[in-house]
């Protein structure tokens, strides 16, 4: 079968792999239908999240039909529609008994201190193989495929593997409540859709910060206060929006691939910390391939860290969603401590958020196609991967669909 596949930093191939068989009584095997471009995938590229296992199929979102299944999965049938979630969970152990599914007991192989399991992730997940391929196995099926219903299309439920729950999970993170002031910094597709959460959790205002127009421009359609950190300095802008006080509640929607503001005051503020920067992009990437202007890792790993404590509220709440690898070790946690905050970040818990938001999208009452911009096959996907790699205008989101 084809599928996408890690050979090193700056490095990936469009490949023939074996079709992947049931290992386990508690696998499935799922034809994939849809699956899609995250920019979660772009840190394994850039070398912002090391430890990846060369050969490893990339991807950790898909919708698809079930093909096979173990002789320990009930309750589903080949024939059946599903949503992969993006974290592995058995159902079993106490944390997804808690509704912690992203920090299963079981599903990692490395051990219940292991932390998340997710497929197409560094050795530390697993490593299992992702989901941008013709095929995939699912382990613990049971819990990790989640039954998809006739109303809701193959479009709309790819945008619920992973995307719309983790912008749900961070609104949740950030405590939005109602009649709340809320910053979501990064208006990818995660961001934006944090936005369209923290406004339907209650907030009364959100402003949404991030540096590429056309991202700005759906943001604007949203309803949300736009900052452009090339042309102001986003903490300055929002204590000014908020008479000084600042917002109840941040969602960090960008993480370690964070880059340095081009141009206007934000610019000249970032360059008096670039040595500051520097020492955490080694720090992340301790090895990178940057081909050009491609797989070139962000060059301000901390940046919005600093501008999302800044800019809160005192005693308010910074939800973290954006990805962090482990190997950092900056955060402003004095002016965190200062300021009496909560700060609160993870994974997602995809088997436990999910399902809720499947009953909204089938009702008709949100529909997340709308923050789809691209739809290409899986021949055309490597193309995709660098145009979304270099942050050009218009990529927000890219489905990958077999039979384009």
């Amino acid at each position: 079968m084809k599928a996408i596949v890690w050979h090193g930093v700056g490095d990936i191939r469009l490949d023939d792999v074996p079709d992947p068989t049931i290992q386990e009584p508690t696998d499935a095997i799922v034809r994939i239908t849809t699956s899609a471009i995250c920019g979660t995938d772009l840190h394994m590229v850039r070398g912002t999240m090391s430890g990846m296992v060369p050969g490893t199929v990339l991807g950790h979102e898909a919708v698809g039909v079930v093909e096979e299944v173990g002789d320990a999965v009930r309750g589903f049938s080949p024939g059946d529609r599903v949503i992969v979630c993006s974290t592995i969970s058995c159902g079993v152990c106490p944390q997804c008994r808690a509704g912690n599914t992203a920090q299963c007991d079981v599903a990692n192989p490395n051990g219940p201190a292991a932390g998340t399991s997710f497929f197409g992730g560094p050795e530390t997940t697993g490593p299992v193989n992702g989901l941008q391929a013709e095929y995939a196995r699912v382990p613990w099926a049971q819990h990790t495929l989640i039954p998809l219903p006739e109303a809701v299309s193959d479009e709309q439920a790819i945008l619920l593997s992973d995307i719309f729950p983790t912008a749900w999970f961070g609104a949740e993170l950030a405590g939005v409540k109602r009649g709340d002031t809320v910053a979501v910094f990064g208006a990818g597709i995660v961001g934006q859709l944090a936005i369209a959460s923290a406004f339907r959790q209650g907030a009364g205002r959100v402003f949404a910060v991030d540096g590429i127009q056309t991202r700005l421009a759906q943001a604007l359609e949203q309803n949300a206060e736009i900052i452009d950190f090339n042309s102001e300095t986003p903490v300055d802008a929002i204590l000014e929006l908020t008479r000084g006080a600042g917002v109840d509640a941040v969602i960090d929607a960008v993480g370690v691939d964070a880059q340095r503001p081009k141009s206007g005051p934000a610019a000249e503020q970032a360059q008096e910390q670039a040595s500051e920067f520097e020492e955490a992009q080694r720090e992340v990437a301790p090895e990178t391939n940057p081909q050009g202007d491609l797989w070139v890792p962000g060059d301000a790993p901390t940046l919005v860290s600093q501008w999302a404590v800044e800019s809160v509220a005192k005693a308010g709440r910074i939800g973290i969603i954006g990805v962090y690898s482990p190997q950092l070790t900056h955060y402003p946690i004095g002016a965190a401590m200062n300021k009496n905050l909560t700060v609160r970040m993870g994974n997602c818990n995809h088997r436990a958020v999910t399902p809720p938001l499947i009953d909204l999208v089938a009702a008709g009452l949100f529909d997340p196609t709308r923050f789809i911009t691209q739809e290409v096959g899986v021949v055309d996907a490597l193309e995709a991967y660098e145009s979304f790699d270099r942050r050009e205008e218009g990529w927000l989101k890219t489905v990958l669909e077999p039979s384009v």
